[in-house]
């Protein structure tokens, strides 16, 4: 699944102060393409701060023990029947006051037609249908083969504006999907959303349940048939409805806001700009910092970084780049940031930045790399493709939950490094000097300095990776 980087409007105060929504993904068999879609549903939900959310992909077998601690099952899944124990878990879990959510292909499973899984032969064998699955579902199906026509982009419209899921909301969202035409409703669904159904693409010229409620004994059920891959739940509409629909399936309220998209960004996120350029790189790096709400990164390249006073739009800076020239009007710019008290994170490379600057150098980075001797220094030495074990010093927020680390790194052997600064990391690798990590000793600003970070392979690290996190958010005084 691709990771979206797109702004969520914030969370209120509600949201913030109500205790977590316990959810259950049921997932691990479809002829849809779960593998993509489940991840996505646990990241939506989890990004809006209301849900604590686990993953079930061997279900059957589940007791009413088992869904004991949760508040809502979100169905994924269209696979054999879970047998008539886990069934009836299900049923009570409704009945008693829970919630359950369907979407899109759910709606068949355990219907009684023959769904043939991606990468298995069907044994041709049909199962009976569940009988009390139709109830829970609100519909069934009288013929999968007719069940919708060209897949194209329409518009949803909201049919019951009164209903929690929907006030608030736009009269109207537009969805990239199936639309469902084959389902015949439940009596007791109550019908929240329809689509026209283009003829022209197959349709049936009528409009078509999309959203849709019902309870079932003291429970609730909302049932979306939008949602059949991930490009279909890219759609804003799509995932402001299903988290909506989790909430109110959960509780009969819904508190969320009206506006809700993939990936959360919060209005306190640190503001980040990475600087690069000078230096072939690893796309992986600008994956770095994705999936953390807390930060808010800007890709810069080198020349255009420093033309302008930083100190009202960024809270840190990210060094990535190898540059040696600079301006006096940049190096102003620069000392102006950093004696303001932002921050500073510098990887792997860019220590060889600015080698011609004592004060960087010597005062804000605490160690610089040599590009050439100078006195009885000699040229730093470089060695890739190495073998290296690295092991956290001390007690230090940039370093707190970062366990030892196996990697394969470009090691930098031969610097100077302050005796003033406070070592993170360090190894006895040959190739490396013992310190791959410190905080500087400058009192003026917050900077941290990681040796590592050469390549993919510690790029998508996920030791690393929290590692970079860590020193940006401190590096920001959180």
């Amino acid at each position: 699944m691709t990771v979206f980087t797109i702004i969520c409007p914030l969370l209120t105060a509600a949201i913030a102060l109500a205790a977590p929504i316990r959810v259950l993904i049921v997932s691990g068999e479809s002829d849809h393409d779960w593998r993509a879609t489940t991840p996505c549903i646990e990241k939506l939900l989890l990004n809006t701060g209301r849900f604590d959310v686990r993953i079930s992909e061997s279900f059957a077998g589940s007791t009413e023990k088992t869904l004991a601690p949760f508040d809502v099952l979100v169905l994924n899944y269209n696979g054999p029947r879970w047998g008539p124990a886990t069934e009836k878990a299900v049923e009570s879990f409704v009945y008693s006051g829970k919630g359950l959510v369907a979407i899109h292909g759910v709606s068949y499973a355990f219907s009684g037609f023959e769904v043939k899984t991606p990468g298995f032969k069907s044994t041709g064998i049909i199962e009976p249908p569940w009988p009390e699955y139709r109830k829970l579902m609100g519909a069934y199906w009288k013929d999968l083969t007719k069940g919708h026509g060209q897949r194209h982009t329409f518009p949803v419209r909201f049919t019951d504006r009164a209903h929690p899921v929907a006030r608030g909301m736009a009269e109207t969202f537009l969805a990239s999907d199936e639309l469902y035409h084959g389902q015949r409703l439940e009596p007791e669904a109550k019908v929240l959303a329809t689509a026209y159904d283009n003829p022209k693409l197959g349709g049936t010229g009528r409009d078509e349940p999309v959203l849709w409620t019902l309870n079932y004994g003291k429970g609730r059920v909302f049932h979306t048939a939008l949602g059949h891959d991930g490009v279909a739940m890219y759609e804003p509409g799509f995932l402001t409805t299903l988290a909506r629909g989790v909430e109110w399936a959960a509780t009969g309220e819904v508190t969320l806001p009206a506006a809700i998209e993939l990936e959360l960004r919060n209005k306190d996120a640190v503001r980040t700009m990475v600087v690069t350029g000078g230096h072939p790189y690893d796309l992986t790096f600008d994956s770095l910092f994705e999936g953390y709400p807390e930060i808010a990164p800007f890709l810069s390249p080198r020349n255009v970084a420093f033309t302008s006073d930083l100190r009202k739009r960024w809270d840190t800076l990210v060094l990535y780049d190898f540059t040696q020239e600079i301006t006096d009007k940049e190096k102003q710019i620069l000392r102006d940031f950093l004696e303001s008290g932002k921050g500073l994170v510098v990887l792997h490379h860019a220590i060889a930045d600015y080698g011609a600057w004592p004060w960087w150098s010597e005062t804000v980075v605490g160690g610089k790399y040599f590009l050439k001797p100078e006195g009885d220094r000699p040229i730093s030495a470089v060695k890739a493709g190495q073998e290296v074990y690295v092991q956290p010093v001390g007690r230090h927020p940039v370093i707190a939950g970062i366990p030892p680390l196996h990697l394969i790194e470009e090691l930098y052997k031969g610097m100077w490094i302050s005796p003033n600064v406070n070592v993170l990391l360090e190894t006895d690798h040959p190739a490396s000097d013992k310190a791959v990590a410190w905080i500087s000793p400058y009192q003026k600003s917050r900077v941290v300095y990681i040796q590592l970070g050469h390549d993919r392979k510690v790029h998508l690290h996920p030791g690393y990776r929290a590692l970079v996190k860590n020193a940006v958010l401190w590096s920001a005084g959180r």
